[in-house]
Protein backbone atom coordinates (compact mmCIF):
# COMPACT_ATOMS: atom_id res chain seq x y z
CA UNK A 1 0.00 0.00 0.00
CA UNK A 2 1.39 3.91 -1.11
CA UNK A 3 2.65 5.72 1.92
CA UNK A 4 0.80 8.41 0.71
CA UNK A 5 -2.99 7.68 1.17
CA UNK A 6 -4.46 10.05 -1.21
CA UNK A 7 -2.66 7.56 -3.91
CA UNK A 8 -5.41 4.95 -3.39
CA UNK A 9 -8.41 6.47 -2.63
CA UNK A 10 -9.49 6.19 -5.86
CA UNK A 11 -12.59 8.21 -7.68
CA UNK A 12 -13.70 8.55 -3.97
CA UNK A 13 -11.09 11.44 -3.39
CA UNK A 14 -11.23 12.74 -6.85
CA UNK A 15 -11.47 16.19 -6.81
CA UNK A 16 -12.26 17.06 -10.25
CA UNK A 17 -14.40 14.48 -10.50
CA UNK A 18 -16.80 16.34 -7.95
CA UNK A 19 -16.99 19.66 -10.73
CA UNK A 20 -18.90 20.07 -13.60
CA UNK A 21 -17.47 21.55 -16.44
CA UNK A 22 -19.17 25.01 -15.37
CA UNK A 23 -16.93 24.63 -12.04
CA UNK A 24 -13.67 24.07 -14.13
CA UNK A 25 -14.21 27.50 -15.82
CA UNK A 26 -14.07 30.91 -14.38
CA UNK A 27 -15.46 31.30 -11.06
CA UNK A 28 -17.19 34.94 -11.85
CA UNK A 29 -18.97 32.94 -14.48
CA UNK A 30 -19.96 30.19 -12.23
CA UNK A 31 -21.10 32.82 -9.94
CA UNK A 32 -23.07 34.31 -12.36
CA UNK A 33 -25.10 31.22 -13.26
CA UNK A 34 -25.84 30.83 -9.82
CA UNK A 35 -26.83 34.58 -9.96
CA UNK A 36 -29.16 33.51 -13.14
CA UNK A 37 -30.57 30.47 -11.26
CA UNK A 38 -31.40 31.82 -8.17
CA UNK A 39 -33.60 34.88 -10.18
CA UNK A 40 -35.27 32.47 -12.10
CA UNK A 41 -36.69 30.29 -9.44
CA UNK A 42 -37.55 33.95 -7.79
CA UNK A 43 -39.27 35.38 -10.78
CA UNK A 44 -42.61 33.35 -10.50
CA UNK A 45 -42.59 34.52 -6.42
CA UNK A 46 -42.37 38.79 -7.37
CA UNK A 47 -45.64 39.71 -5.89
CA UNK A 48 -45.24 37.98 -2.53
CA UNK A 49 -41.67 38.49 -2.58
CA UNK A 50 -42.41 42.41 -2.79
CA UNK A 51 -45.02 42.05 0.09
CA UNK A 52 -42.48 40.21 2.54
CA UNK A 53 -40.12 43.30 1.61
CA UNK A 54 -43.33 45.62 2.84
CA UNK A 55 -43.56 43.78 5.75
CA UNK A 56 -39.69 43.71 6.70
CA UNK A 57 -39.32 47.20 5.88
CA UNK A 58 -42.65 47.50 8.70
CA UNK A 59 -40.56 45.51 10.97
CA UNK A 60 -37.62 47.72 10.49
CA UNK A 61 -39.32 50.91 10.87
CA UNK A 62 -40.95 49.93 14.07
CA UNK A 63 -37.93 49.05 15.53
CA UNK A 64 -35.92 52.01 14.64
CA UNK A 65 -38.65 53.45 16.27
CA UNK A 66 -37.42 53.01 20.12
CA UNK A 67 -34.78 54.58 20.78
CA UNK A 68 -36.45 57.59 18.90
CA UNK A 69 -38.79 57.29 21.75
CA UNK A 70 -36.80 56.91 24.25
CA UNK A 71 -35.36 59.90 23.53
CA UNK A 72 -38.42 61.92 23.23
CA UNK A 73 -39.75 60.64 26.75
CA UNK A 74 -36.57 61.65 28.25
CA UNK A 75 -36.20 64.82 26.45
CA UNK A 76 -39.81 66.12 26.30
CA UNK A 77 -41.83 64.03 28.50
CA UNK A 78 -39.83 64.00 31.28
CA UNK A 79 -39.61 67.52 32.26
CA UNK A 80 -43.14 68.14 32.50
CA UNK A 81 -43.96 66.25 34.97
CA UNK A 82 -40.88 67.04 36.67
CA UNK A 83 -42.13 70.73 36.48
CA UNK A 84 -45.82 70.70 36.58
CA UNK A 85 -46.49 66.91 37.48
CA UNK A 86 -48.70 66.61 34.01
CA UNK A 87 -47.77 63.23 32.53
CA UNK A 88 -49.87 63.51 29.10
CA UNK A 89 -46.96 63.67 26.84
CA UNK A 90 -44.68 61.00 28.39
CA UNK A 91 -47.93 58.49 27.86
CA UNK A 92 -48.49 59.88 24.56
CA UNK A 93 -44.74 58.86 24.03
CA UNK A 94 -44.94 55.49 25.66
CA UNK A 95 -48.58 54.92 23.90
CA UNK A 96 -46.65 55.43 20.77
CA UNK A 97 -43.65 52.71 21.83
CA UNK A 98 -46.30 50.33 22.59
CA UNK A 99 -47.86 50.65 19.16
CA UNK A 100 -44.19 50.62 17.99
CA UNK A 101 -43.93 47.25 19.63
CA UNK A 102 -46.76 45.52 18.16
CA UNK A 103 -45.90 46.51 14.48
CA UNK A 104 -42.38 44.60 14.93
CA UNK A 105 -43.91 41.78 16.54
CA UNK A 106 -46.74 42.05 13.28
CA UNK A 107 -44.16 42.81 10.80
CA UNK A 108 -41.93 40.14 11.78
CA UNK A 109 -44.84 37.69 12.16
CA UNK A 110 -46.00 38.19 8.65
CA UNK A 111 -42.63 38.44 6.85
CA UNK A 112 -41.69 34.82 8.57
CA UNK A 113 -44.99 33.04 7.34
CA UNK A 114 -44.52 34.40 4.00
CA UNK A 115 -40.49 33.75 3.66
CA UNK A 116 -41.37 30.93 4.98
CA UNK A 117 -43.86 30.23 1.77
CA UNK A 118 -41.46 31.62 -0.46
CA UNK A 119 -38.55 29.61 0.24
CA UNK A 120 -40.38 26.30 0.41
CA UNK A 121 -41.84 26.85 -2.93
CA UNK A 122 -38.24 27.83 -3.96
CA UNK A 123 -37.17 24.62 -2.89
CA UNK A 124 -39.64 22.30 -4.59
CA UNK A 125 -38.80 23.91 -7.55
CA UNK A 126 -35.13 23.57 -7.33
CA UNK A 127 -35.28 19.86 -5.88
CA UNK A 128 -37.11 19.01 -9.32
CA UNK A 129 -35.04 20.91 -11.51
CA UNK A 130 -31.96 19.16 -10.52
CA UNK A 131 -33.43 16.02 -10.25
CA UNK A 132 -35.45 16.06 -13.89
CA UNK A 133 -32.31 17.33 -15.03
CA UNK A 134 -30.14 14.59 -14.07
CA UNK A 135 -32.32 12.17 -15.32
CA UNK A 136 -31.56 14.04 -18.95
CA UNK A 137 -27.97 13.88 -18.63
CA UNK A 138 -25.87 11.34 -21.30
CA UNK A 139 -24.84 8.26 -19.34
CA UNK A 140 -20.69 9.77 -19.89
CA UNK A 141 -21.93 12.27 -17.85
CA UNK A 142 -22.76 9.89 -14.82
CA UNK A 143 -20.04 7.17 -15.36
CA UNK A 144 -18.10 10.32 -14.30
CA UNK A 145 -19.79 11.58 -11.90
CA UNK A 146 -21.02 9.09 -9.77
CA UNK A 147 -24.28 8.33 -7.98
CA UNK A 148 -22.68 9.38 -4.76
CA UNK A 149 -21.93 13.15 -6.12
CA UNK A 150 -25.65 13.13 -7.51
CA UNK A 151 -27.09 11.91 -3.61
CA UNK A 152 -24.82 14.68 -1.98
CA UNK A 153 -26.37 17.50 -4.86
CA UNK A 154 -29.66 16.43 -3.95
CA UNK A 155 -28.98 16.01 0.00
CA UNK A 156 -26.01 17.84 1.42
CA UNK A 157 -25.87 20.98 -1.00
CA UNK A 158 -30.00 21.28 -0.73
CA UNK A 159 -29.81 20.71 3.14
CA UNK A 160 -27.56 24.09 3.33
CA UNK A 161 -30.56 25.83 0.75
CA UNK A 162 -32.79 24.60 3.30
CA UNK A 163 -31.06 26.16 6.26
CA UNK A 164 -30.45 29.39 5.40
CA UNK A 165 -34.20 29.77 4.17
CA UNK A 166 -35.40 28.28 7.03
CA UNK A 167 -33.55 29.72 9.80
CA UNK A 168 -31.19 32.66 8.42
CA UNK A 169 -32.39 34.67 5.56
CA UNK A 170 -35.05 37.19 7.51
CA UNK A 171 -31.99 38.19 10.12
CA UNK A 172 -29.75 39.02 7.30
CA UNK A 173 -31.80 41.39 5.59
CA UNK A 174 -33.16 42.78 8.49
CA UNK A 175 -29.23 43.15 9.91
CA UNK A 176 -28.47 45.15 6.65
CA UNK A 177 -31.39 46.67 6.62
CA UNK A 178 -30.52 48.25 10.48
CA UNK A 179 -27.23 48.87 9.59
CA UNK A 180 -27.98 51.38 6.46
CA UNK A 181 -30.96 52.60 9.23
CA UNK A 182 -29.06 53.46 11.73
CA UNK A 183 -26.00 55.15 9.83
CA UNK A 184 -28.71 57.53 8.37
CA UNK A 185 -30.33 58.47 11.53
CA UNK A 186 -27.06 58.54 13.60
CA UNK A 187 -26.13 61.56 11.01
CA UNK A 188 -29.72 63.13 11.52
CA UNK A 189 -29.69 62.90 15.32
CA UNK A 190 -26.04 64.32 15.93
CA UNK A 191 -23.73 64.95 13.10
CA UNK A 192 -20.56 65.30 15.26
CA UNK A 193 -20.99 62.31 17.48
CA UNK A 194 -21.44 60.61 13.60
CA UNK A 195 -18.57 61.60 12.92
CA UNK A 196 -16.49 60.25 15.59
CA UNK A 197 -18.91 56.86 14.86
CA UNK A 198 -18.14 57.12 11.20
CA UNK A 199 -14.18 56.75 12.40
CA UNK A 200 -14.90 52.84 12.92
CA UNK A 201 -16.28 52.61 9.60
CA UNK A 202 -12.62 51.78 7.92
CA UNK A 203 -11.98 48.69 10.13
CA UNK A 204 -15.41 47.39 9.81
CA UNK A 205 -15.16 47.77 6.26
CA UNK A 206 -11.51 45.83 6.28
CA UNK A 207 -12.55 43.20 8.26
CA UNK A 208 -16.22 42.51 6.31
CA UNK A 209 -14.17 42.84 3.23
CA UNK A 210 -11.43 40.04 4.33
CA UNK A 211 -13.60 38.03 6.23
CA UNK A 212 -16.48 37.69 2.82
CA UNK A 213 -13.66 36.57 0.05
CA UNK A 214 -11.35 34.06 2.64
CA UNK A 215 -15.16 32.62 3.86
CA UNK A 216 -16.06 31.93 0.34
CA UNK A 217 -13.10 30.01 -0.23
CA UNK A 218 -13.71 27.96 2.70
CA UNK A 219 -16.99 27.40 2.49
CA UNK A 220 -16.83 26.06 -0.89
CA UNK A 221 -13.89 23.91 0.23
CA UNK A 222 -16.59 22.63 2.87
CA UNK A 223 -18.75 21.41 0.04
CA UNK A 224 -16.35 19.50 -1.82
CA UNK A 225 -15.15 17.56 1.49
CA UNK A 226 -18.60 16.52 2.13
CA UNK A 227 -19.45 15.30 -1.23
CA UNK A 228 -16.08 13.64 -1.08
CA UNK A 229 -17.60 11.56 2.28
CA UNK A 230 -21.05 11.05 1.08
CA UNK A 231 -19.37 9.55 -2.16
CA UNK A 232 -17.21 7.24 -0.42
CA UNK A 233 -20.22 5.70 1.48
CA UNK A 234 -23.06 5.66 -1.07
CA UNK A 235 -20.09 4.27 -3.74
CA UNK A 236 -19.25 1.79 -1.09
CA UNK A 237 -22.43 0.56 0.38
CA UNK A 238 -23.61 0.21 -3.18
CA UNK A 239 -21.03 -1.67 -4.12
CA UNK A 240 -21.13 -3.56 -1.23
CA UNK A 241 -20.81 -7.57 -2.25
CA UNK A 242 -17.26 -6.62 -3.72
CA UNK A 243 -16.56 -5.05 -0.54
CA UNK A 244 -17.10 -8.48 1.61
CA UNK A 245 -15.89 -10.33 -1.52
CA UNK A 246 -12.41 -9.06 -2.25
CA UNK A 247 -11.90 -8.12 1.69
CA UNK A 248 -11.78 -4.37 1.12
CA UNK A 249 -13.25 -3.63 4.64
CA UNK A 250 -10.12 -1.83 6.24
CA UNK A 251 -9.06 -0.50 2.80
CA UNK A 252 -12.54 1.64 2.64
CA UNK A 253 -12.76 2.42 6.31
CA UNK A 254 -9.23 4.03 6.41
CA UNK A 255 -10.46 6.21 3.31
CA UNK A 256 -13.54 6.69 4.94
CA UNK A 257 -11.64 8.10 8.28
CA UNK A 258 -9.12 10.15 5.71
CA UNK A 259 -12.07 12.04 4.30
CA UNK A 260 -14.00 12.36 7.32
CA UNK A 261 -11.26 13.78 8.64
CA UNK A 262 -10.19 16.27 5.18
CA UNK A 263 -14.32 17.37 6.23
CA UNK A 264 -13.48 18.19 9.43
CA UNK A 265 -10.25 20.72 9.10
CA UNK A 266 -12.50 22.02 6.18
CA UNK A 267 -14.64 22.66 9.01
CA UNK A 268 -12.43 24.25 11.22
CA UNK A 269 -10.79 26.41 9.00
CA UNK A 270 -14.25 27.98 8.15
CA UNK A 271 -15.25 28.56 12.18
CA UNK A 272 -11.39 30.08 12.76
CA UNK A 273 -12.23 32.65 10.34
CA UNK A 274 -15.68 33.17 12.33
CA UNK A 275 -13.80 33.34 15.51
CA UNK A 276 -11.83 36.08 14.24
CA UNK A 277 -14.55 38.09 12.59
CA UNK A 278 -17.20 37.89 15.46
CA UNK A 279 -14.90 39.08 18.52
CA UNK A 280 -13.09 41.67 16.14
CA UNK A 281 -16.59 43.18 15.08
CA UNK A 282 -17.58 43.27 19.18
CA UNK A 283 -14.29 45.04 20.04
CA UNK A 284 -14.74 47.62 17.28
CA UNK A 285 -17.98 48.23 18.78
CA UNK A 286 -17.39 48.33 22.05
CA UNK A 287 -14.33 50.80 21.54
CA UNK A 288 -16.92 52.99 19.60
CA UNK A 289 -19.75 53.00 22.10
CA UNK A 290 -17.14 54.27 24.59
CA UNK A 291 -15.46 56.90 22.21
CA UNK A 292 -18.95 58.23 21.74
CA UNK A 293 -20.01 57.83 25.56
CA UNK A 294 -16.78 59.79 26.51
CA UNK A 295 -17.13 62.31 23.66
CA UNK A 296 -21.06 62.67 24.69
CA UNK A 297 -21.00 63.25 27.65
CA UNK A 298 -17.99 66.06 27.35
CA UNK A 299 -20.81 67.51 24.91
CA UNK A 300 -23.92 66.88 27.36
CA UNK A 301 -21.64 68.85 29.85
CA UNK A 302 -20.85 71.94 27.62
CA UNK A 303 -24.75 72.13 27.27
CA UNK A 304 -24.03 71.26 23.22
CA UNK A 305 -26.29 67.71 23.22
CA UNK A 306 -29.46 67.11 25.40
CA UNK A 307 -28.92 64.07 27.44
CA UNK A 308 -32.01 62.20 25.68
CA UNK A 309 -29.86 62.65 22.21
CA UNK A 310 -26.73 60.89 23.81
CA UNK A 311 -29.15 57.96 25.45
CA UNK A 312 -30.67 57.30 21.96
CA UNK A 313 -27.12 57.49 20.37
CA UNK A 314 -26.13 54.95 22.45
CA UNK A 315 -29.25 52.44 21.63
CA UNK A 316 -28.76 53.33 17.81
CA UNK A 317 -24.75 51.87 18.37
CA UNK A 318 -25.98 48.87 19.87
CA UNK A 319 -28.49 48.38 17.10
CA UNK A 320 -26.27 48.67 14.67
CA UNK A 321 -23.24 47.05 15.66
CA UNK A 322 -25.44 44.06 16.96
CA UNK A 323 -26.87 42.57 13.76
CA UNK A 324 -23.46 43.10 12.72
CA UNK A 325 -22.37 39.99 15.11
CA UNK A 326 -25.56 38.16 14.26
CA UNK A 327 -24.72 38.54 10.49
CA UNK A 328 -21.02 36.39 11.37
CA UNK A 329 -22.78 33.87 12.91
CA UNK A 330 -25.64 33.66 9.58
CA UNK A 331 -22.94 34.42 7.13
CA UNK A 332 -21.30 30.57 7.53
CA UNK A 333 -24.87 29.73 6.60
CA UNK A 334 -25.12 32.15 3.61
CA UNK A 335 -21.89 30.98 1.88
CA UNK A 336 -22.63 27.14 2.17
CA UNK A 337 -25.50 28.04 0.87
CA UNK A 338 -23.82 29.99 -1.69
CA UNK A 339 -21.41 27.25 -2.20
CA UNK A 340 -24.01 24.92 -2.55
CA UNK A 341 -25.92 26.67 -5.13
CA UNK A 342 -23.02 27.10 -7.44
CA UNK A 343 -22.81 22.99 -7.37
CA UNK A 344 -26.06 23.18 -8.83
CA UNK A 345 -25.87 25.53 -11.07
CA UNK A 346 -22.90 23.56 -12.42
CA UNK A 347 -25.36 20.89 -12.46
CA UNK A 348 -27.41 22.44 -14.53
CA UNK A 349 -25.66 24.04 -16.93
CA UNK A 350 -24.33 20.46 -18.46
CA UNK A 351 -25.68 19.61 -22.06
CA UNK A 352 -26.55 15.95 -22.76
CA UNK A 353 -23.78 15.02 -25.34
CA UNK A 354 -26.88 13.26 -27.18
CA UNK A 355 -29.57 15.61 -26.96
CA UNK A 356 -32.84 14.11 -26.49
CA UNK A 357 -35.20 14.89 -29.29
CA UNK A 358 -37.83 16.58 -29.63
CA UNK A 359 -41.28 15.36 -29.00
CA UNK A 360 -43.66 14.22 -31.66
CA UNK A 361 -46.57 15.74 -32.21
CA UNK A 362 -49.62 14.07 -31.37
CA UNK A 363 -51.74 12.72 -34.12
CA UNK A 364 -55.23 13.17 -33.62
CA UNK A 365 -57.26 10.02 -33.71
CA UNK A 366 -59.23 9.02 -36.88
CA UNK A 367 -61.78 6.71 -37.52
CA UNK A 368 -60.73 3.97 -39.71
CA UNK A 369 -64.35 2.34 -41.89
CA UNK A 370 -64.26 -1.23 -42.59
CA UNK A 371 -65.81 -2.15 -45.53
CA UNK A 372 -66.86 -5.77 -45.76
CA UNK A 373 -67.65 -7.43 -48.74
CA UNK A 374 -70.23 -10.13 -49.80
CA UNK A 375 -69.10 -13.22 -50.95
Amino acid sequence: MPSNSSDWRGRAADQAADQTLAETGSVVRLRARSRVLLASLIRPHRRALALAVGLLLLQNAAGMAGPFLVMLGIDKGIPPLRDSGDPTVLIVIATAFLAAAIGEYLGKRGFLILSARIGQAVLLDLRQRVYDHFQRLSIDFHERYTSGRVVARLTSDMDSIAELVDGGIDDLVLAGLSVLSVAGILLWLDAPLAAVTLMAFPFLLWLSRWFARASARAYRRTREAVALVIVHFVESLGGIRAVQAFRREPRNQQIFEDLNDDYRRANLHAFRLIAIYSPGIKVIGNIAIAVVLTYGGWQVMQGHTEIGVLAAFLLYLRRFFEPMQELSQFYNALQSATAALEKLAGVLDEKPSVPHPPPRPRCRPTRVARSSSAP
